[in-house]
């Protein structure tokens, strides 16, 4: 962990996702050896699995907004993103023969929509430039003499590192990689390790049997989501999500998850509304429910009145008891506000990504960890959360370049 000045300037990268190829590459450039480590048999899968259905490299949305979508690491992130943001990766991805779009919600993705090739093409340059890449090494620390410890098919090996760049993801997805396990040896050597908590996240909730067996998996479309977070702020969000057997997930539940995520830390539970018809002010919703509707069902009148049928029309089931159901006021005003109670987070293992990490507060400005000197953190290891769309790999990329950038400096000084 300290700089040894009488051997070659070289660095090692521990993590094969998208925050250290990014830091191998930068350093590469500028004429530094570079080898990788990663535990898993091959690098970027959680890069590739992100990409399966489509991968969402960055958003094209105005600089303001996409800053904001990074919360309260904002003042933190920001810096890294204005060296290095969605332009740049466009950009930096046309580099690689990779052509991207926009598209119709402004999320850029490449053209032919695929992962693969993407990483293929980086692998490619990356060998080119002399980065060595060692898969199958698990890190395990630092041994007394300061050298990285790593266990392997072949035993556990060390090694002196020059600087080291810690880039192994959060605590989602563990399967791939990103299992949290550095967080205990961090946080042993006093370094400032925020716990790692679901990001982007389902939640549970205590369906009825009935509801759970006849809709779980179905899409809940068009629907506005409500809530007021532990800070007392009120926040709403139209969009749509998903019914599981075991609660709620998909685009509209992750874009509020950080929110509800913290107000059931602090509650133990949460209540949102839901707005089922969120293009029709609540008195539109009333003159169409409580007109006559002659011999026709409460179920036949919704649909025909206010379009609430399938899922929805279950949801006011579940919440609204059968006397309840037949008052026509109670059933509109469910419509435009329908309460469920959030339980608890999905665990950290089915999250899309994770908040938490090594706190910025303990990072110098190159992303160099203060108590350890010569060793830099990157990517979901750090403490900062953000929405899908784009906004995740994009900071994780910048990350990866402003920590490759100060490991640069530190091998040069």
């Amino acid at each position: 962990m300290t700089k040894d000045m009488t051997t070659p300037r070289s660095a090692t990268i521990i993590g094969g996702g998208p925050a250290g190829l990014m830091a191998a590459e930068t350093l590469a450039a500028h004429g530094i050896a570079v080898d990788l480590y990663d535990a898993m048999p091959s690098v970027g899968r959680k890069f590739l699995l992100a990409g399966k259905g489509g991968l969402n490299l960055t958003h094209s949305e105005p600089s303001e907004q996409f800053y904001a979508r990074y919360g309260a690491r904002r003042a933190q992130l920001q810096p890294l993103l204005d060296r290095f943001g969605a332009d740049a990766l466009r950009a930096w991805a046309e580099g690689l023969g990779i052509a991207t779009f926009v598209g119709s919600s402004g999320r850029v993705f490449p053209t032919d929509m695929k992962a693969a090739p993407l990483l293929r093409a980086w692998l490619h340059r990356l060998r080119a430039s002399g980065v060595r890449l060692h898969m199958r090494h698990r890190w395990l620390g630092w041994d007394q003499q300061g050298r990285l410890r790593f266990a392997t098919p072949q035993g556990e090996h060390a090694l002196a590192a020059d600087a080291t760049i810690l880039a192994q993801g959060g605590g989602s997805w563990p399967r791939l990689g990103s299992d949290g396990a550095w967080a205990p040896l961090l946080a042993g050597l006093q370094v400032p390790v925020v716990p790692l908590r679901p990001a982007n996240c389902g939640f549970d909730l205590a369906w009825s049997e009935h509801f759970r067996l006849r809709y779980a998996g179905q899409p809940l479309k068009s629907v506005a989501l409500g809530f007021t977070d532990a800070a007392g702020v009120a926040h709403r969000r139209q969009g749509e999500f998903i019914v599981t057997a075991t609660g709620i997930e998909g685009s509209l539940v992750y874009a509020l998850s950080g929110g509800l995520r913290d107000k059931l830390a602090a509650d133990g539970s949460v209540q949102i509304l839901l707005d089922l018809a969120p293009g029709w002010p609540l008195q539109r919703v009333i003159d169409e429910v409580t007109r006559p509707r002659g011999s026709r069902s409460m179920a036949s009148h919704l649909q025909s009145r206010v379009n609430i049928a399938g899922v929805k029309a279950g949801l006011l089931h579940e919440v609204l008891s059968r006397e309840e159901f037949t008052d026509p006021l109670r059933v509109a005003h469910t419509i435009k506000a329908l309460p469920l109670c959030l339980t608890a987070t999905r665990p950290l293992e089915e999250a899309i990504s994770s908040a938490g990490g090594v706190a910025f507060e303990a990072l110098d400005q190159g992303l160099m960890i203060r108590a350890l000197p010569g060793v830099f953190c990157a990517g979901e290891m750090l403490d900062w959360e953000a929405p899908t769309g784009g906004y995740l790999l994009t900071a994780c990329f910048a990350s990866g370049r402003a920590a490759g950038l100060g490991a640069l400096h530190w091998l040069q000084t």
